[in-house]
This record gives C-alpha cells, structure tokens and sequence, in this order.
C-alpha cells in the first residue's frame, strides 16, 4: 500500500514517512547482512567443510536462523532510518522551513513515533510466533540431523504442554531429563480443566519402563476453585498419563530461551508452586516483551541526533553512530541482564532500565531540537 492511499495521513505526516521508509528497508537488509555473514555463514561454511552436511540441510538451518537475525534488525532499523531521514531534511534546511512556518519538532516526531509504535507492536507479535518456532527448529535440526547426538542427551528445565483442540490439559514441568536412559527428576504435573488448574503432581523421579512413564515418590495436591490447595493422597509409585517416548518428549520440550512470553508466563507458575528460583526465567520473560518497544525508543533517539546535524555529516556519519547507539544500547542490556540473573538487580528494573535510560536521552534531545 503506497503512502499517499494510507487514511488519516497529512501531507506532512507522508512526506516524513516516505523519507524514512526508505533507509528503514536498506537498514533491515545491510543488518541482517552484517550478522548473517558475521555468524551464520561462517557456521554453515564449517559445516560444509568439517563435517560434510550437505547444502540442503545447511540450507534449511540458514532459514531457521533468518527470523531471529531479522528481530534483532528492526531497533537498529528504526534508529538508521530516523537517523538518516532527519540528516537529510537539516541538511536540506527543510527542517528549518517547517519551523519558520510554525511546525514544532513534536508535530515532525508525530509520524515516526505512530510509525515506530506499528513496527515495535509487530516485532512483538513476530518475537511470539515466528521466532521460538523457528529458534527451536534450527536447535532440533542441528541435535538429530547434523550433530546426530553429539552433544548431552540431559536437558534441564523441561517444560511441555499438552492441548486439545487448542484447550490446555495438561502442563510437564521437569527440573532434569535423561533421555538416553529414560530418566526424569523434579516432576511436576498439573492437571487443567477448563483453563482451570485442578489438581498438581510432584514427584521426586520418573522412569521409562516397559513403554510407559512411572513417576515416583510423590504426592498429587487438589486446587479449589478459589486457588486453595489440598493433599490428596502420597505415593510410592504411579503410571503417569503421558503416550511420549523419551525421544519424542526431547524434541517436543523447549527450554525457556524458545518460549514465547506467554509459555515463559505459565513455566514461571510452575517453577513457582515447586519452589524453584525463577530470576533467570523472569529475565527471559520480561525481555522478550522490552526489547521490541527499543524501536520507539531508538527511533526518537535517532529522530532528535539527525535533526541536530544541519549539513555537517553524510549517511556514513550517520551509519557510524547508528553501529555506535545500538552496541551501546545491547552493551547495557547485556550488562544489566548480567546483574539481573546474579541477583543483583532486581529482573524488572533489569530488563526495562536500558529503554529507560534511552527513553530519557530521547526525550531529553528532543527537547534541545524543538
């Protein structure tokens, strides 16, 4: 859909868009190539060479890997192309038109900010759907089909769910899973009916034997319809409801860097009734919701730095302080997951203190600008 055909736009509000549509394409396509050759490539060229993958299959893992790459380019995306469309109207003293015909910088922020939003709002929808699937996907492709069990059969923190009809049932929470020796530690099942959670499993160890789950030493603990909760009975050992062989529970878990926020939402519940630490698993959580909303932030953030150059720099210089805004700002946010994981910081204030910090210097430049 072109720009002019989009209702509820003005002739201004169209003519910054289109200055920044441009440079927001090429940033997306110069990013992801940037990290695709910094990273894939080179894995997939060693994979060709040292291991003889075939070029099928490393082609399928290149397609795994795009979604996530593609993520991570819209923040930096949103801050080139505001950047560079701002450079470009100081430079051709259009910005200095519009204010001596009383249009404040605010008025100008209008567009990118509604623009920003969109592209922040999609990049959540897309880190929820596309992403983990794809993420897990190229995991499994390199576990069963290029390193062909390499690497440890023993996943921690396993978390599967169990629907029907796209109506939850069941939800498997395990602290360790041996696949190889049909081996499970820290049960954990919880029964739904309805959306409702009735009834929750614990049980110390879980073993495969004679093609059928038994989870041992436990207890199973009813939950009322106002969340009470109630021991029902203890048991030494009991068949558990699950038609999964080991291998099949293996590809189908996930760990909770794969998980969508509202998966990370629910194993948060479950770790929390079993009384396990949930800092690294909030961190996860919390950051998969701050890091989209970067694109408004860097977006205001490169807005008010290109309208302060008035001439004096090109689209290189412009690019420089794009690669320079966005390690700075992943810099901080690995710093701060660091300190939030330790116990530190608290994951919150964590994963939300680099679009705070950055969010203040928008703001505050913007205000120099207008």
């Amino acid at each position: 859909m072109r720009l002019k055909s989009l209702p509820g736009l003005r002739i201004l509000d169209r003519f910054i868009l289109s200055e920044l549509s441009g440079p927001f394409l090429l940033g997306v396509f110069v990013f992801t190539m940037i990290l695709v050759t910094g990273d894939v490539l080179f894995q997939a060229a060693k994979l060709v060479i040292e291991r003889g993958v075939r070029l099928s299959v490393v082609t399928r893992l290149f397609a795994y890997r795009l979604p996530e790459l593609v993520a991570l380019t819209l923040p930096m995306s949103c801050l080139l192309s505001t950047l560079l469309g701002m450079t470009r109207l100081a430079s051709n003293n259009e910005l200095i038109a519009l204010k001596s015909l009383g249009v404040s910088f605010y008025r100008i922020l209008r567009p990118v900010t509604l623009a920003s939003f969109i592209i922040s709002a999609g990049a959540l929808v897309f880190n929820e759907t596309v992403v983990p699937f794809a993420t897990e996907a190229a995991e499994n492709l390199m576990r069963y089909e290029i390193l062909r069990h390499q690497t440890s059969a023993l996943q921690e923190k396993v978390f599967l769910r169990d629907e029907d009809n796209g109506e939850l049932r069941r939800v498997l929470y395990l602290e360790t899973l041996d696949a190889d020796k049909g081996l499970m530690s820290g049960v954990m099942v919880n029964d739904f009916e309805k959306g409702r959670l009735v009834r929750a499993s614990l049980a110390q160890r879980g073993i495969w034997r004679n093609e059928e789950w038994w989870i041992e030493d436990g207890q199973v603990f009813e939950v009322s319809d106002k969340g009470d909760v109630r021991l029902l009975f203890r048991f030494e050992r009991q068949r558990l409801a699950l038609t999964l062989t080991p291998e099949q529970l293996q590809r189908r878990s996930k760990r909770p860097a794969n998980m969508s926020a509202f998966e990370l939402w629910s194993y948060m519940a479950q770790a929390r009734m079993e009384g396990n630490s949930l800092r690294q698993v909030m961190m996860f959580f919390h950051l998969r919701l701050a890091v989209p909303w970067a694109c408004v932030i860097l977006a205001l953030l490169g807005a008010s730095f290109g309208a302060f150059q008035r001439g004096r720099s090109g689209s290189g210089f412009a690019f420089f302080i794009s690669l320079l805004v966005v390690f700075a700002y992943y810099v901080l946010m690995s710093l701060c997951r660091a300190l939030g994981e330790a116990g530190n910081m608290a994951p919150v204030l964590a994963a939300w203190a680099p679009n705070a910090l950055f969010l203040t210097a928008g703001i505050f430049f913007s205000r120099r600008v207008n």
